[in-house]
């Protein structure tokens, strides 16, 4: 097993991209490996490291098909479902608490409007 080449920050050759940068460019890896790496140095602690694919390897995004589409919509919702009062919270619920910010402080005035009994 070899080594990879290791670059400063900002100073990578061409052909070389994050995963993001192939995104911003419609590209996946594609099942490659890491071809290189980009260290940025900082003091007092490890550096921040950054890994690069090879451009000519990346292949296309797959694209966005509806059964798609309908599971990551699914998936969204659950997220955003309360356990407790199973409503849509409209945002993402929070790992740490577990449910909605209503249901996990009750003493706090509520922001729904309607008059269904919670529990809890």
């Amino acid at each position: 097993m070899g080594t990879l080449p290791v670059f400063r920050w900002r100073l990578a050759p061409d052909g070389y991209a994050t995963r993001r940068q192939l995104r911003a460019r419609g590209l996946r890896p594609g099942g490659q490996g890491v071809a290189a790496q980009l260290e940025r140095p900082r003091r007092r602690r490890a550096p921040l490291v950054a890994y690069l694919y090879r451009v000519d390897l990346a292949k296309p995004v797959r694209p966005m098909t509806l059964a798609r589409r309908a599971a990551l919509d699914k998936a969204n919702a659950a997220r955003r479902t309360c356990p407790e009062c199973r409503r849509d919270a409209g945002y993402v619920i929070p790992p740490s608490l577990g449910m909605c910010v209503p249901c996990a402080f009750p003493d706090t005035p509520s922001s729904f409007d309607d008059d269904t009994p919670r529990r809890g």
